[in-house]
């Protein structure tokens, strides 16, 4: 051990720290204002200079505006006279600054909203048909990674606005939702609270799963940073996708044909256009990358986005269930207005592709034309991709008006029925008219009736006891019981998830994907009923 003996002076430590007084830093001002422009010393006391005249700056400025003020005055006439003032209440503005999830809020029908385009994020500008390299984004924090950005300024139309306490209400009770089914979306989301794991995944298939639980949450409305009793486990849902993402964009741990990559992503994409969080952006546009670039040239998909022909057929083999998520995972990244190279080109040549397995009488094939259960898969996606005028789109809804929502087994589309439904339903309600009403007529109390409860199973945010509930199926492929409830939670929720493809932000949106483009080849978008 080393023992000090050096006498300390204070004196000398006092000296040392002590702060210099205003003449001595004035006085060493003046000696680097001799010194050359380039050196350390100059630029000190450039810096230095700017302090010290700051209080002097701070005291005479408003003082000579005073005086300004004074001469401007002088010998001036002054008139009092009454002026009529009619006061205009733009009701719009004050519309703008109520948050829309105040009960008292007045509600604006959604068609009619006022609109504001959404810049990208990023310091480039973007050119259509240029190729977009992905922004750089913070790396991954362990605990604020994904939470929202907060901002006071509200846009009407944005992502995900419709998903407000206030307008989901509206929307339900637009398109004939009943409260039972919210009431069941409740227990649903409450159930997968309950059941998430401790690394913020869902089991079985961890990213599948985890990514269908994500776009439950966010279909609902609820966010990291802004969901009270659901925010928490959507952050800790979307940091585990963070974490099990690779440098390439694929996933760690997904399944083997890879249908958890599509689903991730969709996830993603939707999760960004709902925060405008930069670390879920920069993974969004990964996950979009192997998509993009594991499109055949037919326009379609297959397992793993594998790009070569199949060996035994020697040709494209474009699976239309596998295509439906990556039709989805475009379309999200259109509506967060995420900007990956060959984004547009590929939703555009997705159109070709589902087209590529339509039945001439109507209907949608699994590899090839066909009439079967994907028939949804394909309706729903040409609706998303903006052809939902197209004539494979009218014969395929009316192939499906024969149709019923049922949890039955043995059924004439298959084993994969409440699948088939998923598409179905949305189809259906963007559809509209006598096919939504008698679609939604029956599902609704079959759904409500046929979710497994459990009461008082767990807490919400005040602490009180709620009920919690889940839908297990029947049907094959599927992992249950958490896809059984995110599918059939999503589809109680189509009221308010999505606009319906007639409304005018959709259309708008059509018209946009059509103008990006600049490929000559592009298939052409109807938008006459968008």
């Amino acid at each position: 051990m080393t023992t000090l003996t050096t006498p300390i002076n204070l004196n000398e430590l006092t000296t040392a720290y002590r702060e210099p007084s205003y003449l001595h830093r004035l006085l060493a001002m003046l000696r680097g204002l001799r010194q050359p422009r380039s050196s350390r010393a100059y630029k000190n006391a450039v810096i230095e200079m700017q302090r010290l005249t700051a209080p002097i700056t701070a005291l005479l400025l408003p003082l000579w505006v005073i005086a300004l003020l004074i001469v401007m005055s002088r010998d001036r006439v002054t008139v009092d006279e009454d002026i009529a003032v009619t006061v205009i209440e733009d009701k719009s503005v004050i519309e703008d600054w109520i948050k829309p999830d105040d009960p008292a809020a007045p509600e604006t029908p959604l068609d009619d909203a006022i609109t504001f385009e959404i810049p990208v994020l990023s310091p480039h500008v973007a050119i259509p048909g240029e190729a977009q390299a992905p922004q750089p984004s913070p790396l991954p924090l362990p605990v604020d990674s994904v939470l929202a950005n907060k901002s006071r300024v509200r846009f009407k139309g944005l992502y995900g606005e419709n998903r407000t306490a206030g307008k989901r209400g509206d929307l339900r009770r637009r398109h004939d939702g009943a409260q039972s089914t919210e009431d069941a979306v409740m227990r649903a989301l409450r159930w997968l609270k309950k059941n998430q794991q401790p690394d913020g995944s869902w089991k079985t298939q961890k990213i599948a799963m985890t990514g269908l639980a994500v776009l439950t949450f966010l279909a609902h409305g609820e966010k990291p940073g802004d969901s009270p009793e659901f925010g928490e486990p959507v952050q800790r849902a979307l940091e585990f996708l963070l974490r099990s993402q690779k440098t390439d964009g694929h996933f760690q741990g997904a399944d083997g044909n890879e249908y958890a990559h599509p689903i991730a992503a969709y996830a993603l994409c939707e999760a960004y256009g709902m925060t405008l969080n930069p670390n879920i952006k920069a993974a969004a546009e990964r996950a979009l990358v192997p998509i993009i670039q594991g499109q055949h040239p037919t326009g379609g998909w297959t397992y793993r986005m594998l790009t070569g022909v199949d060996k035994e057929s020697g040709k494209y083999r474009d699976d239309t269930s596998y295509m439906g998520w990556c039709a989805q995972a475009l379309k999200a990244a259109h509506m967060a207005q995420l900007r990956p190279a060959g984004l547009e080109k590929a939703t555009k040549l997705a159109i070709r592709g589902f087209k590529n397995n339509t039945h001439p009488d109507g209907g949608f094939g699994y590899t090839g034309p066909g009439q079967g259960g994907l028939t949804g898969v394909g309706t729903l996606c040409l609706q998303l991709l903006g052809a939902s005028g197209a004539s494979e789109v009218k014969k395929a809804l009316a192939l499906m008006d024969s149709w019923k929502p049922s949890f039955e087994v043995k059924n004439p589309l298959g084993g994969s029925l409440q699948y088939y439904c998923y598409y179905a339903t949305q189809a259906k309600f963007h559809a509209g008219g006598k096919r939504w009403e008698n679609w939604n007529r029956e599902m609704q109390p079959l759904y409500v009736s046929a979710q497994k409860v459990e009461k008082n199973a767990a807490k919400d945010d005040q602490g009180r006891d709620v009920d919690v509930g889940w839908w297990t199926n029947g049907d094959a492929h599927t992992d249950r019981p958490v896809m059984d409830t995110c599918l059939a939670a999503l589809q109680l929720m189509v009221y308010y998830r999505y606009l319906p493809t007639t409304s005018k932000q959709a259309v708008q949106f059509s018209e946009t994907l059509a103008a990006l483009s600049t490929d000559t080849n592009d298939v052409p978008v109807l938008t006459g009923t968008l």
